[in-house]
């Protein structure tokens, strides 16, 4: 389940930066006594770097350098946060989870296009138990509910997690009012369970960004 964001939205944020500080700067530039060739070739390089992100790093560049940078740890912190909760309710629930990552440098490695990700076996059918759809609503959201009691607000990543949900729920013959109140309820019963283990949390989030691999480390 890949957190935070996709390669789309990390592509298209550093480009529209750059478009905007190219159009700015060539409003501001001349009356300041900045050449037109200058701005050109900024602008070039500007699109040079963007290019060469997108087909080496899938976009990810201006990821992998902020999060080697000395504040990129709190950056981590909460792709960490949002992982953990997800490892500490599929431990409650029972359901195997095949690997953690955090960090964009760990994702690409594994040649996947996000920021963190926490992945599962998947389901051997699509036609589950009751019980068993309760058990991936309250894994499926811990993550984003792990986030909102940590820092407050709305969660960042979940968007993979509720896409999944849907599909899960939508597959399952069940119509979309139960579907609602279960996942309503299930995510009731998580933010009560992690906020009972919110120093659980920190630690395995802790655990995690220790072991996540980092530019220039």
């Amino acid at each position: 389940m890949p957190q935070h964001r996709n390669a789309d939205s990390a592509i298209a944020l550093p480009a529209g930066v750059a478009v905007a500080a190219v159009s700015t700067l060539s409003i501001v530039g001349p009356p300041l006594g900045i050449s037109t060739a200058w701005i050109a070739l900024m602008a070039g390089g500007g699109l040079l770097a963007l290019t060469i992100d997108a087909a080496s790093f899938n976009g990810l560049g201006g990821h992998l350098i902020v999060e080697a940078l000395p504040g990129g740890r709190s950056r981590l912190r909460r792709i960490a946060i949002h992982e953990a909760g997800h490892l500490l309710v599929a431990e409650e629930e029972a359901l195997p989870v095949r690997r953690v990552l955090v960090g964009s440098l760990a994702c690409l490695r594994a040649g996947l296009s996000s920021n963190g990700v926490t992945e599962f076996d998947i389901p051997n059918s699509v036609k589950m138990t009751l019980e068993d759809l309760r058990r991936w609503s309250r894994v499926l959201q811990a993550g984003v509910v792990a986030e909102s009691l940590t820092y407050g607000g709305m969660a960042r990543g979940g968007a993979d997690d509720r896409k999944l949900l849907g599909c899960l729920w939508g597959l399952s013959g069940h119509d979309v009012a139960t579907a609602h109140r279960e996942q309503r309820r299930a995510r009731r019963e998580v933010s009560r369970q992690l906020r009972l283990r919110q120093d659980e949390l920190d630690s395995r989030a802790e655990a995690l960004i220790d072991s996540a691999p980092r530019l220039l480390r």
